[in-house]
């Protein structure tokens, strides 16, 4: 069989100029574009993980502020907050931590 009876049996629309180089345009932005489809569903897949993390900032940014509006309200609060989470204490005073021991 020759090339030219091979070619005969490919359908006429498969050896269409057209066709063809749609075919290798389309190879080249799928494959070998700067921007393919695996280097586009990296970027997708980036997107969702900074939307999630915005949302978790967001959220935390009104527990913040309703914590700070809290804390400037009264100041029996500021004063516990100071001592419990920065271990701040008054002149004069001798701060004991303890701290659990751990299971071995």
């Amino acid at each position: 069989m020759q090339f030219s009876q091979v070619v005969q049996r490919v359908p006429r629309f498969l050896r269409s100029f057209y066709f063809l180089t749609g075919s290798a345009f389309l190879v080249w932005m799928l494959v070998f574009d700067a921007n393919d489809l695996l280097k586009q569903y990296d970027m997708y897949a980036k997107w969702r993980e900074l939307q999630a993390e915005k949302e978790y900032y967001l959220n935390n940014i009104e527990v913040v502020k309703k914590d700070r509006a809290e804390l400037l309200s009264s100041p029996e609060l500021l004063e516990k907050f100071a001592r419990e989470k920065y271990i701040m204490k008054r002149p004069g005073e001798d701060v004991f931590i303890l701290v659990p021991q751990e299971q071995e």
